[in-house]
């Protein structure tokens, strides 16, 4: 028996109330705890909507909410690969992708293709719109480790020059002015940890 349209996508919001299980290394800033993916998401969004003014170029905030939306959705299966945890590998990719196939696929089409293909234009960070999804998937959570005393950075021994390599350039490339601000918070930051 065929599926109804709306069958699939109540079976796709069933399913991705998971995201919600996906623990993230990232404190929330009273620290009370870690956030988890479906949050992180949320999140983003929200900084898409606020911040779009410091996109590097003109963007579309309704695309890019929605990549944002959609971009840790894979995580239901293929888990957190926290930017600490080393780079990201071919296995990391071929995860996400097996990952974005299944669970983009349980909606009908034409709404399975238009979020796989938001997901791979997030991944690719080759627009305007991309380029500042994933500036904002990188000033969140040096936001939350400047404001929660040092979070996955103190936890894992991140130096200044790890935070500079790993954050800076995708966030100087899709918001160079948010990334202003970001480099005296992390200098602020690690000249507090050095007295």
């Amino acid at each position: 028996m065929q599926s109804t349209a709306l069958e699939k996508q109540l079976g796709f919001l069933r399913e991705i109330d998971r995201l919600k299980t996906v623990v993230r290394q990232s404190p929330l800033l009273d620290r009370s705890r870690k956030e988890n993916s479906a949050e992180h998401s949320w999140h983003l969004a929200m900084y898409a909507l606020v911040l779009a003014e410091y996109a590097s170029g003109a963007v579309n905030t309704g695309r890019v909410m929605k990549m944002l939306l959609l971009h840790d959705v894979v995580e239901i299966d293929a888990g957190d690969f926290p930017i600490h945890g080393g780079p990201p590998g071919e296995r990391q990719a071929e995860q996400e992708a097996r990952a974005a196939a299944r669970l983009f696929g349980l909606l009908p089409e034409p709404q399975a293709g238009e979020f796989l293909g938001l997901w791979q234009e997030f991944e690719r960070a080759e627009t305007k719109d991309a380029k500042f999804a994933k500036a904002l998937d990188r000033f969140q959570p040096l936001l939350a480790n400047v404001f929660a005393g040092g979070g996955t950075w103190t936890e894992n021994g991140v130096s200044l020059d790890q935070v500079r390599a790993r954050y800076g350039p995708v966030i100087q490339r899709g918001a160079p002015r948010l990334w202003g601000v970001c480099e005296q918070w992390v200098a602020r930051h690690f000249a507090g940890r050095a007295r």
